[in-house]
């Protein structure tokens, strides 16, 4: 799929998205990992700022995201909460930054949408300061072995409608990756990655 209609499919999801921030299905995983994020932060794909009600008041969030729909989003939503923000609309596959600029990295969802996802965490170690962490919560294929099957068999339709990838095995792709796992929890059958690594 060419980026053009990726970003597209991501414009057409903002409003749900935003719904979310405070009802959606994966608040507690959210808020179990992300509270950790401090100091200079990058968020990649930031969508509509789901992650904005676990970040501390005293840091310094840079956002990141292809869409502008998303991006205008987070904006907006950032402006009831105390920290501050730099907002980017640019493609993580293709934007620079300088080593080491950040305390922080994370990630939620959007393993799914990059081409090269090994590539971009690969990223992540070049742009995170040596004693910095990277904090993942991603969806991939499951441990339940008929929910697999299905993830598998939808991958397809699931690409073309909303942009993802169901079926990826995240914990295969921060192995391949030069990232350092230090933990992994899964959660929904298996369905929700949760990673914490340095780079």
């Amino acid at each position: 799929m060419d980026r053009q209609s990726l970003i597209k499919k991501f414009d057409k999801q903002a409003k749900k998205y935003n719904n979310r921030r405070k009802n959606g299905q994966a608040y507690k995983f959210r808020q179990r990992i992300f509270q950790e994020a401090n100091g200079q932060v990058l968020e990649v794909g930031i969508g509509s700022g789901l992650n904005f009600p676990f970040y501390r008041s005293d840091i310094h969030l840079t956002g990141l995201d292809f869409s502008p729909a998303m991006l205008k989003t987070a904006q907006n939503a950032a402006k009831d909460y105390p920290f501050k923000t730099t907002f980017i609309q640019a493609d993580v596959e293709s934007v620079e930054f300088n080593e080491n600029s950040f305390d922080t990295i994370l990630s939620s969802g959007s393993l799914c949408a990059y081409q090269e996802p090994v590539s971009v965490l690969n990223n992540f170690k070049k742009w995170c300061k040596p004693e910095g962490k990277i904090l993942l919560m991603e969806h991939g294929i499951s441990t339940n072995k008929p929910f697999a099957w299905l993830q598998n068999f939808l991958n397809p339709l699931a690409l073309k409608v909303v942009g993802c990838h169901q079926n990826r095995d995240i914990s295969e792709i921060v192995k391949k990756s030069e990232l350092k796992p230090i933990r992994e929890e899964r959660y929904l059958a298996g369905y929700l990655y949760l990673i914490w690594a340095k780079p």
